[in-house]
């Protein structure tokens, strides 16, 4: 089977539920408003933060081709989200625990956004600009920290190194000039020498560094307008959802309710061929062809027409009615037809039987060795199925003699047939 058919036969079964797919979206939009209506709204405020290196450069930190600036602003940002930073905002704020916060980079930037988000735009605002106060101070605070321990190791090594040199300066003295000795000390004083002048920068340097963590180039201000609910994204979910609902409902409804609806219900759930469909306008030489199909499936000259439901037909006929040629039709109403039938054929109304009373009816034609050459379909209405086999002036008769069911001798221009008229449904003129 084509991906086009299994596609056309999704499209009907919704289009045959479609009743409880609409009401499923419909359910899940309206779900979907109610939610937001029943959500409070929050409001968001960000405080744009711009970060500056600190200090010498990390070697953590070198800039490369995917890191353009000299710090990680990934890094930065969890910082700004830590628990130390939280506690210094709730202190600036007199809070136990503020609102959460979140810190985003907008890319190819050494900016942070520091948004809070609160059902008081104004608490929103402050929250925020706490948070990156908070955030600053702890990154001066930590540089300055950081700084003060490297000139302590800086000073301390820069005293080892002078105390090394005033060693080397009382070796110098009781050492002969010109000895070997002598020009070891020399050489390693000069090398204490160089290490004490290096130091000596690095500390000045150390000093004289401006800690400058940040600046704030956007303060936060109230928002205008909550940031939630969104409308886009409640409505558009609970029609997502309802969709999603709905089809799996169209499916399981269909799956469950065993009525044929359609030609194509009647051979999938079945296994019968359709012989004709009767329920649509029909078109011209529908019956002809109907009757030249049953001729054809037919093995003998009694056929069967059992109808389902039982009431299709306004009422059931008196006696079976003989066609001279070729084929003698059985309603059913003898209590012999269902033992003289050579065939039978299911007419069978669209909507009004399930594939399980089928399935019954040709289990029983099956017991009396009553095989069934196909069905037509029709509506609640009793469907125009006469004359079952209608004369043509010029049909061929090869087909006939051949099968035996018209002696070569008889002619079908001078046999008429009779017309297998339905019975008159009540309350109807004649």
């Amino acid at each position: 089977m084509s991906s086009g058919t299994d596609l056309d036969e999704h499209l009907s079964l919704l289009r045959r539920r479609w009743l409880l797919l609409v009401g499923c979206v419909v359910f899940g939009g309206t779900a979907g408003l109610a939610l937001m209506r029943l959500t409070p709204p929050s409001y968001t405020a960000t405080t744009q933060v711009l970060v500056m290196p600190i200090g010498p450069q990390e070697p953590a930190n070198q800039v490369t081709n995917r890191q353009r600036e000299a710090l990680n602003l990934d890094t930065e940002a969890q910082v700004a989200q830590s628990a130390v930073v939280a506690a210094r905002a709730a202190r600036t704020l007199g809070l136990a625990v503020p609102e959460p916060v979140e810190v985003s980079v907008p890319p190819n930037s050494a900016v942070l956004w520091i948004s809070v988000t609160a059902a008081d735009p104004a608490v929103a605002a402050t929250q925020s600009r706490a948070y990156a106060e908070a955030y600053l101070a702890h990154r001066r605070e930590s540089a300055l920290t950081s700084m003060a321990e490297q000139q302590e190791a800086v000073l301390s090594k820069l005293k080892q190194v002078n105390a090394g040199i005033d060693l080397v300066i009382k070796q110098l003295d009781g050492l002969t000039k010109g000895s070997p000795e002598h020009a070891i000390a020399t050489q390693r004083q000069g090398v204490l020498n160089r290490q004490a002048a290096n130091l000596a920068l690095k500390y000045d340097a150390l000093r004289t560094v401006a800690v400058t963590p940040g600046t704030v180039i956007g303060q936060a201000t109230p928002p205008t307008a909550p940031s939630s609910p969104s409308l886009p994204l409640y409505l558009g979910t609970g029609l997502m959802a309802g969709l999603l609902l709905g089809s799996a409902a169209a499916y399981a409804r269909d799956r469950l309710d065993t009525r044929l609806r359609t030609p194509a219900d009647v051979e999938r759930l079945t296994g019968l061929p359709v012989l004709a469909d009767l329920s649509s306008p029909r078109e011209h030489g529908v019956l002809h062809e109907l009757a030249c199909a049953v001729v054809s499936a037919c093995p003998g000259k009694r056929l069967l027409v059992r109808a389902l439901p039982a009431d299709l037909y306004a009422s059931s006929l008196a006696e079976p009615l003989a066609v001279s040629a070729p084929l003698v039709v059985l309603d059913g109403s003898d209590v012999r037809d269902l033992a003289r039938a050579d065939a039978a054929v299911l007419l069978l109304g669209l909507g009004r039987v399930t594939s399980v009373e089928v399935a019954a009816t040709v289990r029983q034609l099956a017991r009396h060795d009553v095989p069934i050459v196909g069905a037509v379909t029709a509506t609640d209405a009793v469907p125009s199925f006469v004359p079952l086999l209608e004369p043509r002036p010029h049909t061929s008769l090869g087909k006939l003699v051949a099968t035996g069911e018209l002696e070569p001798s008889v002619s079908a221009e001078t046999t008429p047939m009779q017309a297998v008229h339905h019975p008159r449904r009540p309350g109807k003129p004649t």
